[in-house]
Order: C-alpha cells, then sequence, then structure tokens
C-alpha cells in the first residue's frame, strides 16, 4: 500500500489510537486493582469514552523563550478545556510546555517518543508510548492527531508539518512564536494552506473547527 495513500492514512491513524486505547485501558484495570484509585481509574475511563479530538502540538524541545513557553502552555490549557486530547513528542520545551498547561487545565496528555523508555517523557505525560523511532517518529506524532498546532520550532518541527500535510492534517500555526511557525505562516505548500492564528485560543478553536470538518467515522 503506498506510503501516502488514503487507505494507508486511515490504517496507520487507527492503529495509532488504538495503541493508545489500549495502553488507556491497562493503566485503568491497574489502578482499579488499588481502591485508593479508584477516583482516578473512573477519571480516565470518562477521559476515554468522551474523547472527541485529538490535538497534537508541535514545537522546538530546546525551547527556553519564555514568551513563547507560555503560548504553549495557554494551547495546552485551552485543548483540555474544550475536552480534547493533548499529543505532543512527550519531551521538553515546547512539548513540556503545552503538557503542563493540559493538565493543570485536568487533561489527558499524550507523549510519543523517540526513545526505547517511558522515563524519557517530561512529568506532565499520562500516556508515554516509546517508538524507537528517533526523528521517524515524527511521522506518528502528526498522525495521532486530529490536526496540529504549530509554535515556534526548528529543522525537526519543520519536517513534522511536512508530514501532517503530506497526510491531510490541517496545520495551524501560532503566529509571533518565531521559527518555523512565523516561517510558513500563511503559505500555501503544493495544494495544502498553513493557516494562521494570532493567539493560543485562536489557534485552538481554528484547530478544533478544521479536526471536526475532517475526522474520521
Amino acid at each position: 500500500m503506498p506510503l501516502y495513500s488514503p487507505g494507508f492514512r486511515r490504517l496507520s491513524g487507527l492503529m495509532i489510537k488504538t495503541s493508545i486505547a489500549i495502553v488507556l485501558s491497562r493503566q485503568r484495570c491497574c489502578v482499579l486493582s488499588h481502591h485508593w484509585g479508584l477516583c482516578v481509574a473512573v477519571r480516565i475511563a470518562l477521559a476515554v469514552e468522551s474523547v472527541k479530538v485529538y490535538i497534537t502540538v508541535i514545537g522546538g524541545s530546546g525551547e527556553r523563550d519564555e514568551r513563547v513557553l507560555k503560548a504553549a502552555e495557554d494551547v495546552g490549557a485551552l485543548i483540555a478545556e474544550k475536552g480534547a486530547v493533548l499529543v505532543c513528542g512527550g519531551r521538553g520545551g515546547v512539548m513540556e510546555a503545552a503538557a503542563r498547561g493540559a493538565k493543570k487545565a485536568g487533561g489527558l496528555t499524550v507523549g510519543i517518543l523517540p526513545g526505547l523508555s517511558r522515563r524519557e517523557a517530561n512529568p506532565y505525560i499520562d500516556v508515554a508510548i516509546p517508538t524507537g523511532l528517533s526523528h521517524a517518529r515524527n511521522a506518528v506524532n502528526v498522525l495521532a492527531g486530529d490536526a496540529v498546532i504549530v509554535i515556534g520550532g526548528g529543522a525537526g518541527t519543520l519536517s513534522e508539518v511536512g508530514l501532517a500535510l503530506a497526510y491531510g492534517k490541517p496545520v495551524v500555526v501560532v503566529r509571533g512564536t518565531g521559527g518555523v511557525a512565523d516561517l510558513l505562516s500563511g503559505k500555501m505548500i503544493g495544494d495544502s494552506r498553513v493557516y494562521t492564528a494570532d493567539g493560543p485560543r485562536e489557534a485552538v478553536e481554528l484547530a478544533l473547527r478544521l479536526a471536526s470538518k475532517r475526522r474520521e467515522p
């Protein structure tokens, strides 16, 4: 089956989301075995059942600009407040800030890790998925989301944007956060448009709206 065919995209997306659901199910069973953790198990079960959209947030793992990290944290919080799941690369910088925001807002976070150990995930990741794929995990990261939000970013982020567009995922950049986000703001790449938002709230609302238009049954 061709790598970028619609059939491959549907199969890949289904496999990724099924894997996440299995991990969550195992977490739930584990927690249920401890009566003190019953409320956590119920919360996980409700999260799994009520999930409507997955949003992938991408950006630099080495980001240090507090303004950019604040934007990422706000994006994460807004994703959680809208009842969506936050997906990211699971490590530092923009990924950690976004996951921190989502956790503060009571959301669920998934980290698609490049290495072999769940321990490389930042402390705000609920579901850590080691891939052992290094940079190739970028394809898994964008496939797991129904839409992608870009905050700053460098070469790795640029590759994720390219993959997201190749797989037909809506891409929204937060303008003013520098890097790849500003480089690609408003651009057409082939037949694909990179959407622009002037702030975290607009970015999340736009990503959710675009995701709802293309979600598979």
